[in-house]
């Protein structure tokens, strides 16, 4: 079934401006009440309705802590629940209330709070299995509690998930506060191998929550088959609110679904022009190339001629590019992927600093390297498989030389901060994990 993502997507510029922090948060109180049925209380339930046949009124409520600085935007999610007669002509009128303290499961439509706030926004045509968002910005201006009432003016009313639904599809307050990051580096984080129906990909998007920055992925952003039921449904709950900054690149999971239309139509102009799937950006002093290892690397190819005349054209004195299939790796899942060695040239000819790859679902360092993987402390390139997002975990083979270090099981991210003539790499572990690397390499 093919569904409709309601989102504003923004392009992201890359450059030294800094990312606000983001905090999402879940209801901690979420229910519903219908006339036709004015003593029931309906707090456990896993759907909320809207509606005005019988009436449905649904309230949600939040306890924001923990922001400091000025709120810049914050926005509800929610998602309609994916069963017949969730979809709905009118999605609902958004409103804030002045009650903060009603009961979930004490609510019933003969003892319901009052919806007499301002409007906030409202829906149109929703689909079933979607997420759809409403800016609250005016409403939620900081820490404290907030409550929010639905209403439809429809007799074909709308369902959504509540809280008891579960994380991954439960409603969302995404707060974004302060305009700029602490006077620094630029921060360069992420991972690739990413989403799906288990909960690895929610435990990383929340260590992205505490990092600012420029997010990127080195493909298998979905799985599995790279639908955009499964962006909606798997990516965009959780990597998704981190989209606006994200850089991706495309994995072959990605290219399940012919074109890899799922991917381009999601990530827009963020994952490059025309589809293609290659594109650069510049931070700070680095030139950042993102790469697609599922067309033609070859010599003499489009991508591998692009490449070199985008190094050439450079002023940058670092460079570090990524993309999906690791040309260099110890895992036992995916050999390493020679095909994209005359990537790895071009990048090696044009003095370029750092590579990352994903492909096998777990982290590895190498040492700087030469194309054939020969240990080059000179002119070599440090590389890195981060596929470590979400996915489930990949074991190791046969060590393969200039391994430097490597785990398996526990998910994370890559976190790079970016200097005038250096980076720190430092692997972030999911909560509850202890297994960390760090350091620094100098640019050539």
């Amino acid at each position: 079934m093919l569904t409709t993502v309601v989102v504003t997507a923004a392009t992201l510029t890359a450059s030294t401006a800094a990312h606000a922090a983001t905090t999402t948060f879940t209801p901690t109180a979420d229910t519903y009440v219908d006339n036709a049925a004015t003593g029931t209380n309906y707090g456990t339930s896993g759907q909320l309705g809207v509606d005005n046949s019988s009436i449905k009124r649904t309230f949600l409520r939040f306890a924001v802590s923990g922001i400091s600085g000025a709120v810049s935007n914050a926005k509800l999610r929610i998602h309609t629940d994916d069963v017949a007669g969730a979809e709905s002509p009118n999605g609902g009128t958004f409103r804030s209330m002045t009650n903060v303290s009603w009961s979930e499961t004490g609510v019933t439509w003969n003892n319901q709070p009052a919806v007499d706030g301002s409007t906030l926004g409202s829906l149109g045509s929703v689909v079933r299995n979607a997420w759809y968002e409403i800016d609250v910005t005016s409403y939620v201006t900081g820490n404290g509690t907030f409550s929010i009432g639905v209403t439809s003016s429809s007799s074909d009313g709308a369902d959504y998930d509540s809280r008891e639904s579960g994380a991954t599809t439960a409603p969302q307050l995404v707060v974004t506060s302060g305009t700029t990051e602490p006077p620094g580096d630029p921060v360069w984080v992420g991972a690739g191998d990413i989403a799906d129906s288990g909960s690895g990909d929610s435990a990383t998007a929340a260590l992205l929550d505490n990092i600012q920055g420029t997010v990127w992925t080195t493909g298998d952003n979905v799985y599995p088959d790279g639908t955009a039921s499964q962006f909606a449904s798997y990516y965009e709950p959780t990597w998704g609110r981190h989209k606006a900054r994200t850089r991706p690149s495309p994995g072959n999971h990605d290219y399940h679904t012919t074109g890899a239309t799922g991917y381009y139509n999601y990530f827009g102009a963020q994952a490059g022009p025309s589809g293609r799937g290659y594109y650069s950006y510049d931070l700070g002093n680095w030139h950042i190339v993102s790469l697609n290892s599922n067309i033609s690397m070859s010599a003499g190819s489009a991508q591998e001629q692009w490449l070199r005349q985008d190094l050439a054209a450079s002023t940058k004195p670092c460079t570090a590019a990524y993309w999906h299939h690791p040309l260099f790796t110890s895992g036992s899942n995916h050999a390493p992927s020679t095909a994209t060695r005359p990537l790895f040239q071009a990048l090696y000819d044009a003095n370029a600093d750092l590579v990352l790859f994903g492909h096998n679902h777990h982290y590895e360092r190498f040492a700087p390297q030469n194309p054939n993987g020969g240990l080059d402390t000179a002119r070599g390139i440090r590389t890195f498989v981060a596929g470590m997002g979400g996915a489930g975990a990949y074991s190791f083979g046969t060590i393969k030389p200039n391994s430097e270090a490597r785990n398996t099981g526990t998910r994370g991210v890559l976190k790079l901060t970016l200097h005038s003539n250096s980076f720190d790499w430092q692997f972030v572990p999911e909560a509850g994990k202890t297994y960390t690397d760090s350091g620094t390499t100098n640019c050539h």
